[in-house]
């Protein structure tokens, strides 16, 4: 494992591969930045968004779009210009748009959550195919994922303060039933961001765990892997044979004596991963 970008990011989240420009994206959400690594040339850029933003992901028309505290937007690298597609829980200013990944069907799901970390009043969403986003799913503080199984029929979301991984069956219309608890964690840390490998195993950062977990997909714990940080927030498999594991991580309330033992905290890590992931999916549909 290697850190690739010492960026001290506040709250770093997001990782997603980028296939048709090979670099990976990710946000920095307090500091309202999206980032782009392209690992073969060694670039790093950063881009500034106008508010906290949640995620980014590659859209078919070429662009990105952008969860941001309000709304979902699209996003031109060329112009760095941002653009207002859907407004999202406005009437919860308290609220701020979190984690998302697009299902192997092309459809966006991401999740809400309190910004204040304490209120039950975040909601998972799916973009629809007439631009509307409508809830799926519960609701919790703070959410995570989803994340889907290689065939897209189980969907796996996070509910990160009760420290709880809940699977569901998920219909060719979006549809979700068969809740069942897919896994607990226990001891220190809370689960983050969860993705998927091509084997259908769940990988999962946890927040101030100093590790990521590896589930199988009955959601027995088969793997861990330490970091030299505390707070690791989400991975992502990346490169051109989908081997390398990318994770990101966060710095944000870390005082003094904390950063100095953890001077990569906040860092865009990665190394080898045993397994490939899922080919990256872009969203195509209610853009």
């Amino acid at each position: 494992m290697e850190c690739r970008w010492e960026l001290g990011a506040l709250l770093g989240e997001g990782p997603v591969w980028s296939s048709r420009d090979a670099a990976l994206w990710f946000v920095d959400i307090t500091r309202h930045w999206l980032h782009r690594y392209d690992p073969a040339a060694e670039t790093r850029r950063t881009f500034a968004a106008p508010g906290q933003c949640g995620f980014v992901l590659p859209s078919a028309d070429g662009a990105f779009i952008v969860g941001i505290q309000g709304g979902l937007h699209r996003f031109d690298p060329a112009t760095r210009k941002f653009d207002l597609l859907v407004r999202v829980e406005a009437a919860l200013p308290g609220n701020r748009l979190n984690d998302a990944v697009v299902d192997p069907h092309g459809y966006l799901w991401f999740g809400s959550m309190d910004d204040a970390e304490r209120d039950a009043t975040g909601t998972f969403y799916r973009l629809d195919d007439d631009g509307e986003v409508r809830p799926r799913g519960f609701t919790c503080a703070i959410t995570n994922g989803p994340a889907f199984s290689p065939d897209g029929r189980t969907g796996y979301f996070v509910d990160t303060l009760a420290r709880q991984i809940w699977a569901y069956d998920v219909s060719s219309k979006g549809e979700l039933t068969g809740r069942r608890l897919f896994a607990t964690v226990d001891g220190p840390g809370y689960p983050d961001g969860p993705t998927v490998d091509e084997d259908g195993h769940v990988w999962i950062g946890l927040y101030d765990g100093w590790c990521a977990r590896r589930y199988s997909p009955n959601g027995a714990l088969i793997d861990t892997v330490t970091f030299p940080v505390a707070n690791i927030t989400k991975l992502a498999f990346g490169g051109s044979d989908r081997r390398t594991l990318f994770a990101t991580t966060a710095s944000k309330n870390l005082d003094a004596d904390a950063l100095a033992q953890q001077p990569l905290a906040g860092g865009l890590f990665a190394w080898s991963a045993p397994v490939r992931g899922l080919a990256g999916v872009e969203i195509s549909h209610g853009i």
